[in-house]
């Protein structure tokens, strides 16, 4: 949708016309519901998170200032959705998102795939362990390849805040993937040995 539209769909939402805040909705959708996906690991809970982002975009239109971007702001809050919801939770599962991804390849040249397949559940087990703040940063800068300036202000910090928490994040990715290929290798190991000298 171009910019002129939304900023007339903006301006007419925020006058109470519930007909340009649902083209809203349908332009801004698909990358809302993606970063939702990719902040919460499992598509359930960005479902909530979506659904209460828009609400609090609806219910928020009137303080949006006109010289924002829309996109932006309403990036901003589906972040603080999607803290708001991890923070309620111990733990959230990435169970539905890897099913999908094994069932969509699980016939298909099974070889090739696993490779694949091993290395997006490590990736989105890592991923999901990492604290709300930390992942938001990655997931901004290497899903969605915002700039750090712009990552800084969907998130309130500044830039060199954003730089320290991507360093980080990534860093702790890594070591969370070598430690699981790592404990990986170790059963794969001890199940070789056994096989070989099972009685």
């Amino acid at each position: 949708m171009p910019t002129e539209q939304i900023r007339a769909d903006v301006d007419a939402a925020r006058a109470g016309d519930e007909a340009a805040f649902s083209r809203l909705v349908e332009a801004t959708y698909a990358d809302i519901f993606l970063l939702a996906a990719r902040l919460t690991g499992n598509h359930h809970d960005a479902f909530d998170v979506v659904q209460d982002a828009y609400l609090r975009a609806y219910k928020g239109l009137i303080d949006f200032r006109s010289e924002a971007r829309f996109s932006t702001w309403l990036h901003r809050i589906t972040v603080n959705c999607a803290h708001t919801l991890i923070a309620r939770r111990n733990r959230y599962q990435c169970d539905q998102i890897q099913e999908d991804v094994v069932d969509a390849n699980r016939d298909h040249h099974p070889e090739c795939r696993l490779a694949e397949v091993e290395f997006s559940n490590e990736l989105l087990n890592a991923l999901e362990g990492l604290p709300p703040n930390l992942r938001s940063v990655v997931v901004l800068r290497d899903i969605f390849d915002l700039p750090h300036s712009e990552i800084g202000k969907q998130l309130g910090i500044s830039d060199t805040a954003a730089k320290v928490r991507l360093h980080r994040g990534r860093k702790r990715l890594r070591a969370a993937i070598e430690i699981h290929r790592t404990r990986v290798d170790e059963r794969t190991t001890d199940d070789a040995y056994e096989a070989r000298y099972a009685v």
